[in-house]
């Protein structure tokens, strides 16, 4: 839950949209809504494998299992598509070359993916100028600092401890 503006808000998505739309990072019209929704929904489709991961894969085989699948539609699917889109059209956002929401997105789930192998981008030249240049933003290179609120995803030994109160 999110208190802003007077309101409670629950649910990632309408939170997301409702600071966008707030912070000017929502597009300027409905068509650059609806790239800037599909865009930030195709991170959120990555994005959500590795961030379930911890819950779903406990035991270490399956884990490492479950890892190399998440590379493999990283590099065979996601990121290809993504690269397409920087390259076709040559700016420096995803979408009406402003920073928006599916920027943030896109570089949220890169540095989770990073997070399960380093040199995941290797072979995506504009994905990895695009990571470098909207994590050098000064508030986003802020918030990416050591000791900053963004913490990398639980472990599988994190996800059990927590389980554990329940026994």
């Amino acid at each position: 839950m999110v208190e802003i503006d007077g309101m409670k808000l629950v649910q990632t998505r309408a939170i997301l949209n409702y600071i966008a739309e707030k912070y000017n990072l929502y597009g300027n019209d409905i068509k650059q809504r609806a790239l800037i929704d599909m865009y930030s929904e195709g991170a959120w489709d990555l994005g959500e494998m590795i961030w379930m991961m911890p819950w779903k894969c406990t035991d270490p085989k399956e884990r490492e299992k479950e890892t190399t699948m998440i590379i493999e539609k990283a590099t065979d699917r996601y990121f290809p598509v993504f690269e397409k889109v920087l390259k076709d059209h040559g700016q420096d956002f995803l979408v009406g070359n402003q920073l928006s929401r599916a920027d943030i997105q896109l570089l949220e789930t890169i540095l989770a993916t990073e997070e399960l192998k380093a040199d995941v981008l290797s072979k995506f030249p504009v994905l990895t100028a695009f990571k470098a240049r909207i994590s050098n933003i000064p508030n986003i290179k802020k918030f990416l600092q050591p000791g900053s609120q963004r913490r990398p995803p639980p472990d599988a030994e994190t996800v059990a401890e927590g389980f554990r109160i329940f026994d």
